[in-house]
């Protein structure tokens, strides 16, 4: 694994070498980084995707922390099928961008989104259509629904509602899906709340090690406290990355079922927040990129106005 230090390490600024004193892996598994390239990728990605809904707890990871998420995500699942269980934060295009454009020489063989969002879908394919990204797809899909049988991916990403007033309920729910996408015999990446201060995030990274280990997971690693968000009621609330791996010899299952338990489904997406909505739909196609016509108006110059 390259990491947050490999990665760092390997970073070209105007083509100086990085300090000796940065920690790197070995020269065969050295891999090169612009930095500006990076970003400059990434910011494509953030101009294309939906702004978020807060009412169903989505909260956009800052872009400095998608840059170097989008390239361990890349390392950690290079040349495997990586199934994306919701994605506002867009990380999966990132992750497939950087690759399309050379900007990283590794990454997922192939990209599946599922998202109950259409924005989020759509967002996806345009994208995925106007670059001609090949491996990359996305699909409408509700995780309260069971998983249609069929393609199994090797590992998962999920970064679910974080469950502070379900002691980490719906965490649970959307990691169990990216289990089922893997039929129970592959990896994952959960991003998680991560802070020192208050005891929700710790109770909820508690509930989702004593499920991953009902499940047949184990936790492989845990990198804390790497991301930021724009949450303007608690702008210093970080997430970690949480690597969950299914224990060898773990028991497939291939059968998926609809959730429908009152007991899951409590405070899903915050307090008193069932869920009520099967899918987000778009109204119109937008281009994100561009500023929307019911945000602004315009008034003409005196001599345009006749």
């Amino acid at each position: 694994m390259t990491g947050v230090l490999g990665w760092i390490g390997g970073i070209v600024r105007g083509g100086a070498q990085p300090p000796e004193q940065v920690a790197r892996p070995a020269p065969q598994e050295r891999r090169r980084v612009d930095l500006r390239k990076a970003i400059n990728a990434v910011s494509d990605v953030v101009q294309n995707r939906p702004r978020p809904l807060r009412v169903f707890d989505q909260i956009h990871m800052k872009t400095g922390d998608m840059v170097l998420q989008s390239e361990m995500i890349a390392d950690w699942a290079d040349g495997k099928r990586l199934a994306f269980i919701g994605d506002g934060d867009a990380i999966s295009v990132c992750v497939a961008y950087l690759r399309a454009r050379d900007v990283l020489n590794f990454g997922p063989s192939h990209i599946t989104v599922f998202d109950f969002d259409e924005r989020t879908v759509e967002a996806v394919m345009n994208f995925a259509d106007r670059e001609r990204i090949a491996n990359l797809d996305a699909r409408l899909y509700n995780v309260l629904d069971a998983m249609e049988p069929g393609e199994l991916f090797d590992c998962f990403y999920t970064n679910p509602p974080w469950g502070a007033s379900n002691n980490g309920e719906s965490v649970n729910v959307f990691v169990e899906r990216g289990m089922e996408a893997t039929g129970h015999v592959g990896e994952g990446v959960v991003v998680i709340a991560d802070d020192d201060e208050l005891p929700w995030p710790k109770h909820v990274l508690a509930s989702v090690q004593r499920f991953a280990a009902l499940e047949g997971f184990y936790v492989s690693k845990m990198q804390r406290k790497l991301h930021e968000y724009h949450l303007d009621d608690a702008p210093e609330l970080k997430s970690c990355n949480l690597y969950l791996a299914a224990v060898p010899g773990n028991l497939t299952r291939p059968t998926s079922e609809a959730i429908s338990d009152p007991r899951r489904l409590e405070n899903f997406y915050g307090l008193s927040q069932e869920p009520r909505v099967r899918y987000v739909r778009a109204r119109r196609r937008l281009d994100y990129g561009v500023a929307h016509e019911d945000e602004y108006e315009l008034e003409l110059l005196e001599s345009d106005r006749e």
